[in-house]
């Protein structure tokens, strides 16, 4: 037994703990009940509840074994009397204000308040007095509040201050009158909120958009995978009766730990948006008609065998979709194959790794002792991967960043460069330098200072023991990708930290995995002949003869939504396989094909960490359509193209499983040449950009909910206030943003966090569709 391990008696069994440990972990671990409401195992002890009080022999009076220390011989009674006893008081005082509304409470049938008064309450109450009441408080669109149930556990407050990190719900006032609130009426904006309503032991924080529309004890549950970024958090799909009523964590401390982020619980509210497709349709004298089955099909076959085809498939499809996506193109012929849509810069693609990951557990993000993030709003693309970072940043941890704009952090950042993105590029320069990084065979480089910012951050991640460097979503994104991951691999292999790849959306990895590239098979094999086939950009630039579509929404997927549109509309036939009708869908679209949803149809999904998570179908999709890989399958008989006939999309999951045995996983490449360094964009202002949480995959983006919060509300042209001092503008104007002869009206926000020479205008938003590239020169004047 080492020094740390002692041995305690608990309801007279010998149990063993370790010097210092809470009563209460050791008694959850041996499977003794103690009632408590404040306690919970990833927040940090409160004891203000009282709930849990047992008897400590020759302690003065009970204990709350939440904060009672384990001491060596340590005799402890849970039942005893004067346990029980102090239990029902306490259980009694708690019950004297809450209200006798448990038959249209929400939480009614799951909550924690009437399990334990069920077996700690009185059937009577000495209080004959009122009951206090608390007035409500609107604190946003997905979380619904009944205070005068609160019993002030704080649970919410510190998850908000521990966890989420923003304190947004706080405690005012003592005793019973006490509030739990937000500051100044303002609402809930944390991307992770919903936590707050598992957290909640009573029905004072109930999820608002499925508020009052089913009980408890009326919902299935179905284990599912959220299908939003490459976390892969775990999920339950509750459902009333084949309706998805809700969504809830599912428990997996490798992955999402017991939370998840507010995209994974409420997007499924966007499963049956009036946008949603039931029955096939065709163009027919310039209008998409309803036909059946047999038709569409037929029509989207003579569309298919044409000489030029180009495939282009959402990386939020599931792993089998990506895979048949790919190995139909290439049996019909084609290698123009591409899940990149939202990549500008295809130059350094032959460097890619076999499949870009994080290069490490999620947990290991708990455990660096430095990293520098590149092109990273990792709190919004990837919240609860953000929220390991932070316990690393609240251990001290130098976490630093290179990005187009200064992001709100939920933690202190060691260094925080905010840059026009023309200057990313000399940024990650200057570090690599000051670590000492072979970076002499880069080309055109400039005069680039080497300030003591950079200094910090090389040394940070020369002396971290664990180190890494991130790329994130917008440095994939960013016109100079080449120079950028360049650079990181010469700074990684520099410091020896580890290079890290956040993947962008939920199937990123796995759809390198599946071969929807050109220069790249199934399995993560080289195409042998060297015949490679065109990117995503390149497909777009010029129209082929015909595309099929998969998943995709071209004015909201594509890096130049106007350029995509354009050459679709150019095009000789496009069909589409979705599961919505978008605006620019209907536009370009000859034939649509409607597939099932996440909820619908059996899938799987490659996250950060490699990690094929697979999830059955809970719903049925509505009215004609159908799992995507039926579609292939029967699309395939039509085109008459052997090897389609799958019994089930297992099956489809073992024969790329087959093919991608061996595979060694890796992000450090070497380039065959240096990518010449960028060059600076001489306009005299520069658009920026990021997709938005809420704006990345067709699902979310139709969910109202999330799309009235303020996440949802990003459709402005944000400029820091010296550029809008320039342009006469003043917060709140209507103005005219114009990119390669195009135009959109926006309101402007003024934001100094966009740098000086920049306007911040999002993708991914119907409102900006008729624009360019994320990254480009921009025109702005008064509306």
């Amino acid at each position: 037994m080492s020094d740390d391990t002692i041995q305690i008696t608990v309801d007279g069994t010998p149990l063993t703990a370790k010097r210092g440990q809470m009563l209460i972990e050791v008694t959850d671990a041996a499977g003794i009940d103690v009632p408590r409401f404040c306690y919970h195992k990833k927040l940090s002890v409160a004891a203000n509840c009282r709930m849990c009080l047992v008897e400590v022999e020759k302690a003065p009076k009970p204990l709350p074994a939440c904060a009672t220390p384990c001491m060596p011989d340590m005799v402890v009674h849970t039942d005893s009397k004067l346990a029980r006893d102090a239990q029902k008081g306490t259980m009694e005082f708690l019950l004297i204000n809450h209200p006798l509304d448990c038959p249209i409470c929400d939480q009614g049938g799951e909550c924690e308040l009437q399990d334990v008064a069920m077996g700690y309450g009185s059937g009577a109450s000495q209080y004959t007095e009122g009951k206090r009441v608390v007035f409500d408080k609107y604190i946003g669109p997905l979380i619904a509040t009944e205070m005068t149930r609160c019993i002030h556990c704080t649970r919410c407050v510190r998850f908000g201050e521990e966890i989420a990190g923003i304190r947004e719900l706080g405690a005012t006032g003592r005793g019973e009158n006490v509030r739990i609130g937000t500051y100044i009426e303002k609402s809930v904006v944390s991307e992770v909120s919903g936590n707050v309503i598992d957290i909640c032991p009573v029905g004072a924080l109930t999820a608002r958009p499925s508020r009052f529309t089913a009980r408890a004890w009326e919902l299935s549950q179905q284990s599912g995978v959220s299908p939003h970024d490459s976390v892969g958090s775990n999920i339950f799909i509750h459902m009333d009766g084949t309706t998805v009523n809700r969504v809830v964590p599912r428990d997996n401390e490798s992955i999402n730990e017991v939370w998840i982020a507010d995209r994974d619980r409420f997007s499924y509210q966007g499963l049956n948006s009036a946008e949603r497709l039931s029955t096939p349709l065709v163009r027919v004298d310039g209008q998409l008609q309803p036909t059946d089955w047999t038709t569409a099909l037929a029509a989207a076959a003579a569309r298919l065998k044409c000489d030029s085809l180009g495939v282009l498939a959402s990386a939020n499809n599931t792993l089998e979709e990506l895979y048949l996506s790919q190995k139909l193109g290439r049996a019909l012929g084609s290698r123009n194959i591409d899940h990149r849509l939202g990549q500008s810069d295809f130059s350094a693609q032959d460097a890619a790794p076999v499949m870009p990951w994080l290069g490490m557990g999620l947990n290991d993000l708990e455990t660096l002792d430095a990293a520098l993030l590149v092109g990273s709003n990792i709190r919004k693309d990837q919240p609860i991967a953000a929220l390991r970072l932070r316990k690393s940043a609240l251990k001290g941890a130098a976490i630093s960043f290179i990005n187009p704009r200064n992001f709100p952090l939920h933690f202190e950042a060691a260094e925080n460069i905010a840059t026009r993105f023309d200057r990313m590029v000399t940024e990650l320069y200057a570090v690599a330098r000051a670590a000492g990084a072979d970076i002499s065979a880069m080309q055109d480089v400039p005069e680039v200072q080497t300030d003591e910012r950079h200094q910090r951050i090389a040394e940070s991640l020369k002396s971290g023991e664990r180190a890494a460097v991130f790329l994130g979503n917008m440095a994939v994104q960013h016109p100079d990708y080449a120079q950028l991951q360049y650079l990181a691999n010469a700074l990684s292999k520099a410091t020896g930290a580890t290079l890290s790849m956040l993947p962008e959306r939920a199937n990123t990895a796995g759809a390198w995995l599946a071969g929807a590239v050109p220069h790249r098979e199934a399995g993560g094999r080289v195409v042998q002949d060297g015949n490679t086939g065109m990117n995503a950009s390149q497909m777009l630039d010029e129209p082929l003869q015909s595309y099929l579509l998969v998943g995709v929404e071209p004015e909201l997927d594509a890096a130049n939504p106007a350029r995509a549109l354009k050459t679709l509309q150019a095009c000789n036939g496009v069909v589409a396989i979705s599961a919505y009708l978008s605006e620019g869908l209907s536009q370009v679209a000859d034939v649509v094909l409607p597939a099932a949803t996440f909820t619908e149809t059996f899938g799987t999904y490659v996250n950060a960490t490699g990690n094929w998570q697979s999830a059955r179908g809970v719903t049925n999709p509505p009215g004609d359509a159908r799992p995507a890989w039926k579609i292939f399958r029967v699309l395939a008989s039509e085109l008459e193209i052997d090897g389609f006939e799958y019994d089930s999309p297992e099956d489809i999951t073992r024969e790329l499983q087959s093919r991608c045995g061996g595979i060694q996983l890796g992000n450090l490449t070497e380039f065959a040449t240096a990518p010449a360094f960028a060059t600076m964009r001489d306009a005299e202002l520069l658009r920026a950009g990021e997709t938005p949480i809420y704006a990345t995959d067709p699902v979310v983006r139709r969910s109202q909910p999330l799309q009235k919060s303020l996440d949802g509300k990003q459709a402005f042209a944000s400029m820091a206030d010296s550029v809008a001092r320039k342009l006469s503008l003043a917060d709140g104007d209507p103005v005219s943003v114009r990119q390669n002869g195009s135009a959109v009206t926006l309101p402007v926000k003024l934001d100094n966090n966009v740098p000086d020479g920049c306007v911040w205008v999002p993708t991914g938003l119907p409102e900006t569709a008729a624009l360019g590239e994320l990254f480009g020169a921009i025109e702005v004047s008064k509306a």
